[in-house]
């Protein structure tokens, strides 16, 4: 009979990373005004091998899904400025005017932090740009603040640590 590790057993102290550590840099946007990212996605696709009366499965494409952030809109500099700038990049409202993906894409990175400031992870997102941007609602009753909400498309991610 096998016995087990006494770290398998007992409680090994760990320091967990923390949500709200974090820092996200995007060209364009001051770090301070990123409020929220969501998490990096990933899904593989399935290919069936059919054979006379069984299936068998391997991995298709990898799919990296969108990921959603939103961004505080302070009076300057502008959150909804800025994103409309990266908007012109992709399409030109004025023209009708697409632009090349050299220009509208960018290289997105965001750390997590540990407890004193350091960077414990790090994640890239490579030709990342604006699938959706959903500037706020106003209202004469509320008390909130006034946000951007951005979801990007990119090619792929890196986590580098």
């Amino acid at each position: 009979m096998a016995v087990l590790d006494p770290n398998e057993r007992f409680f090994t102290a760990f320091e967990p990373k923390q949500a709200n550590r974090f820092i996200m840099y995007i060209d364009g946007f001051p770090a301070y005004t990123i409020k929220g990212v969501g998490a990096v996605t990933l899904s593989q696709g399935t290919v069936a091998l059919n054979h006379i009366n069984v299936q068998r499965f391997v991995k298709g494409k990898s799919t990296w899904g969108p990921i959603q952030f939103t961004l505080f809109d302070p009076i300057t500099p502008s959150g909804a400025q800025a994103v409309m700038e990266w908007v012109r990049l992709h399409h030109e409202s004025v023209t009708g005017r697409d632009g090349y993906s050299d220009f509208y894409k960018k290289d997105i990175t965001f750390n997590s932090l540990g407890p004193v400031g350091d960077k414990v992870e790090e994640w890239t997102l490579k030709g990342a740009y604006i699938q959706t941007a959903k500037f706020s609602d106003m209202d004469y009753t509320g008390e909130d603040l006034a946000t951007v909400d951005l979801t990007l498309t990119y090619d792929y991610a890196i986590l580098q640590y």
